[in-house]
C-alpha cells in the first residue's frame, strides 16, 4: 500500500466513523491530492457539487462536495463539538455545458443561489493546518445547504454584495461583502476550466460554490444560523447535538 492509498483509506474511515486521523504522509503533490480526493469521493457516493479557491500564480484549489453531507434548507445537522459555516454564492448547473469553458451566456446553463458551506476537518492536531493535507481532505468540506435561487438571472456577474449571517445571539455579517477575487463568474470559470473529469466532472443538478463572503466562523451545537444575499434570498441551518462522539462528526 502506498502512502497516498493509505491516506485515502484512513480518510474514508474517518468519514464513515466520525473520527479524526493522524495522516500517514506529511505533504502531497497536486496529482497525489487529486488522487486521494477521487478515492475518497468514490467511497462516499454521489457528488452534490464542487468548491473552488484561488491560488495566486497556481492552479486553483478545488474539491467535491459529497451529497451525503447535504442538508435541506431549514434543516438540522448533528454536530459533536463545533462546525464551520460559510455564506457563499453558488451556481446550480441546469444544462450540460458545451465545453470546458464558461459559456458566453451563463444564464442558459446556471442558476445562482445562496448557500451555506459546512466546514470541518478529518485531520488531527497540526496536520489540520497543512495546506496539502487540507486540500486532500476535500478542502475540509463537510456539507452544503442550498437556499433560495434566482430564477430570472440575466447572466450579470456578482462582486460586491449586501449580505448577512446571524445567529440568535451573534451577527457575523450584516452589510457589504465581496465575493473572493471580486467576481463570482471568474471563480466559476476557474473551476470549470480546471475540473475536467475529476470526481466525475460537472453534472446537471450539481451546485458549484465560489468562496466565503464572511470568513470562516465556527458554531456550537444548538445554534441556528441564518444567512442571506440581497437579490438572491436566504438560507438557514440548525446545528443539533450528536448523541455521542462517534455520531456524524465530519
Amino acid at each position: 500500500m502506498t502512502e497516498t492509498t493509505g491516506l485515502a483509506t484512513a480518510l474514508i474511515q474517518a468519514h464513515l466513523n466520525g473520527t479524526r486521523i493522524v495522516p500517514p504522509v506529511s505533504n502531497l503533490s497536486r496529482s497525489e491530492i487529486l488522487t486521494v480526493q477521487a478515492d475518497v469521493s468514490a467511497a462516499l457516493g454521489p457528488v452534490a457539487g464542487f468548491k473552488v479557491g484561488r491560488v495566486p500564480g497556481a492552479p486553483p484549489i478545488l474539491a467535491p462536495i459529497p451529497a451525503r453531507y447535504c442538508v435541506a434548507n431549514g434543516g438540522t445537522r448533528a454536530v459533536s463539538d463545533r462546525l464551520g459555516v460559510e455564506l457563499e454564492l453558488g451556481f446550480e448547473l441546469i444544462e450540460t455545458l458545451p465545453s470546458d469553458a464558461l459559456p458566453a451566456r451563463p444564464e442558459i446553463y446556471f442558476r445562482p443561489c445562496v448557500v451555506l458551506e459546512l466546514v470541518d476537518t478529518r485531520l488531527s492536531g497540526s496536520a489540520a493546518e497543512v495546506a496539502s493535507l487540507k486540500f486532500a481532505d476535500l478542502q475540509i468540506n463537510a456539507g452544503l445547504v442550498i437556499g433560495d435561487q434566482l430564477n430570472a438571472w440575466d447572466g450579470a456577474d456578482f462582486g460586491a454584495l449586501e449580505a448577512h449571517l446571524v445567529t440568535e445571539t451573534e451577527t457575523v455579517l450584516c452589510g457589504p461583502a465581496t465575493v473572493p477575487g471580486g467576481s463570482a463568474l471568474s471563480n466559476l470559470e476557474l473551476l470549470i476550466t480546471h475540473l475536467g473529469n475529476h470526481c466525475g466532472g460537472l453534472q446537471v443538478g450539481q451546485t458549484l460554490i465560489t468562496g466565503s463572503i464572511c470568513g470562516l466562523p465556527y458554531f456550537s451545537p444548538g445554534t441556528r444560523i441564518s444567512g442571506g444575499i440581497k437579490g438572491l434570498g436566504s438560507v438557514c441551518v440548525t446545528l443539533g447535538r450528536a448523541p455521542d462522539q462517534a455520531s456524524e462528526r465530519v
